[in-house]
């Protein structure tokens, strides 16, 4: 039985609230720039970094030497690549694990293939190191475009002791934690930013809670809650309307930023508006990715919060910068395939009033 158009505004309701609440979605298709976007495939086509910031009850940082050439004796935060078969909290708990005394390196068949679950996760861990790490929270993603994607996560220790230069291996010569005065040769300074970002949490939490959500998705993508909101506290979400009403899925191209989606959604959808507005993309309410199944779920999905701003600095036809006198209504939709779908319930559209406001999401920042 078909649903109605009301049945169907309603139902995008009810899946922006959800997205708000840090839960996902299945992804079942892709609206925009599939043609120009590859499956993802890790060691191939995307790479995806797990950092680890992890505090003591000093707010001293872990940080780890690194034994590799050309970074050798050099601090970092523990960090390194996703492998073949691992969600990303694994390839944080797997890092981590190479801090501490007892690590051995190990292959074990079932990574590669994704048979291991939570549970012989954690018992690994307590086999080869005598820990467990848990991350908290994701703090902040960081992107190049869909082929270099960074996720840093607030973590915690929940056991072991320090790898001392006795256990030094081809992982890491020791780790410490850094009380952040002292002088330390440091492998890159971007991570004092990432340091600030886990204090700041810590202190004072600007988001809910946000962990990755367990959901594939074969490429890199962005769903997009675009909202248009007025000095009337009135929201406004665009949709594409077939098959059902639905909010735009669009896919990550490699010659841009990832976050360059959200404006290829608007350049489809009202061209002509396009370069008065501001498209700004506010962060994630939350991330899909699975990973188990090499080429097939190795992509994410971000579900995101994105601003459609009009930009008041307006020109006129001789170059000469007029007063902008707006409508308090979203700009006019010229592709038959777009909506706009006004906001009716009244909680949600305080939710996103407050979140475009406060920007009390995961941020992600591209490092184009």
């Amino acid at each position: 039985m078909e649903l109605t158009e009301a049945e169907q505004r309603r139902q995008v309701e009810e899946q922006v609230e959800m997205l708000l609440s840090g839960q996902g979605s299945e992804v079942s298709g892709c609206d925009v720039g599939l043609e120009q976007s590859k499956p993802a495939t890790l060691r191939k086509n995307v790479t995806y970094i797990v950092c680890g910031v992890i505090f003591n009850d000093k707010e001293e940082v872990l940080m780890v030497q690194e034994a590799k050439q050309d970074c050798y004796k050099q601090w970092y935060l523990p960090a390194g690549r996703v492998e073949v078969g691992e969600n990303l909290e694994e390839a944080l708990r797997r890092e981590v694990r190479h801090t501490h005394t007892h690590t051995h390196t190990h292959t074990h068949s079932s990574v590669f293939f994704g048979l291991r679950t939570k549970e012989q996760n954690c018992l690994q861990v307590k086999e080869e190191a005598g820990f467990d790490c848990e991350p908290i929270t994701l703090l902040l993603i960081q992107e190049q475009g869909p082929q270099w994607i960074r996720f840093i996560f607030l973590a915690k220790i929940t056991g072991g002791s320090l790898k001392g230069p006795s256990a030094a291996d081809q992982e890491s010569l020791q780790a410490s934690w850094w009380d952040r005065q002292s002088a330390l040769p440091l492998r890159g300074r971007d991570i004092l930013r990432l340091i600030d970002c886990g204090l700041k949490y810590r202190q004072d939490p600007w988001h809910p809670v946000t962990l990755p959500v367990d959901l594939s998705c074969r490429h890199v993508v962005q769903r997009l809650v675009l909202v248009f909101t007025n000095a009337e506290q009135q929201v406004w979400v665009l949709l594409i309307k077939a098959p059902t009403l639905h909010l735009p899925i669009a896919a990550a191209v490699k010659t841009h930023a990832v976050t360059w989606a959200a404006n290829m959604v608007v350049q489809e959808a009202m061209p002509s508006a396009y370069y008065d507005q501001d498209v700004n993309t506010l962060g994630i309410f939350s991330l899909q990715h699975n990973g188990r199944q090499h080429g097939k779920t190795d992509g994410v999905c971000l579900n995101t919060l994105v601003a459609l701003v009009p930009d008041h600095v307006q020109r006129n036809e001789d170059g000469e910068t007029v007063e902008w006198m707006g409508t308090g209504q979203p700009p006019s939709i010229e592709n038959p395939r777009y909506i706009w779908h006004q906001v009716q319930k009244r909680t949600l559209r305080e939710k996103l009033l407050e979140k475009t406001k406060n920007t009390s999401i995961v941020p992600i920042h591209s490092l184009y």
